[in-house]
């Protein structure tokens, strides 16, 4: 599978005691190359679970690889933020709607479907997402 992380897998999997824990490990196991993010999703994963070792694991691990430069998005980043502003977007959701619509091909896999149904690439495309079975 290739795709792009969200913060909620990356703990679902680092977290045994996370409600999603089993459906992050399944995931995990079909994975075939790294997972595409960015450093504002590692560093989130890191503060949640309260290490970033295990963090620095899933990257030395091939788990996932930061494939986003920050400073080379700024300008596509702010007009995300702006027509996302009633949703208050995080940095790591408009890196990962931009790294969506660089990697148009990668769902991602994600615990938020809250946002990431609202969500689009471009103007009106909905971004393809790998997420929990429903409640």
């Amino acid at each position: 599978m290739k795709a792009i992380a969200d913060t909620g897998f990356l703990l679902a999997f680092g977290n045994r005691n996370d409600f999603h824990h089993a459906w992050a490990v399944e995931i995990a196991q079909r994975i075939t190359e790294p997972l595409l993010t960015c450093e504002a999703v590692l560093a989130e994963t890191a503060f949640h679970l309260g290490s970033s070792a295990l963090v620095l694991a899933f990257l030395r691990d091939g788990l996932v690889r930061s494939a986003f430069t920050l400073s080379e998005h700024a300008g596509r980043l702010a007009e995300l933020a702006a027509r996302y502003a009633d949703r208050q977007p995080d940095l790591a959701d408009l890196c990962l709607i931009r790294l969506s619509e660089l990697h148009p091909r990668y769902p991602v896999i994600t615990t938020d479907l809250a946002d990431f149904r609202v969500y689009r690439r471009g103007r009106r495309e909905i971004i393809p997402l790998v997420h929990p079975p429903e409640r």
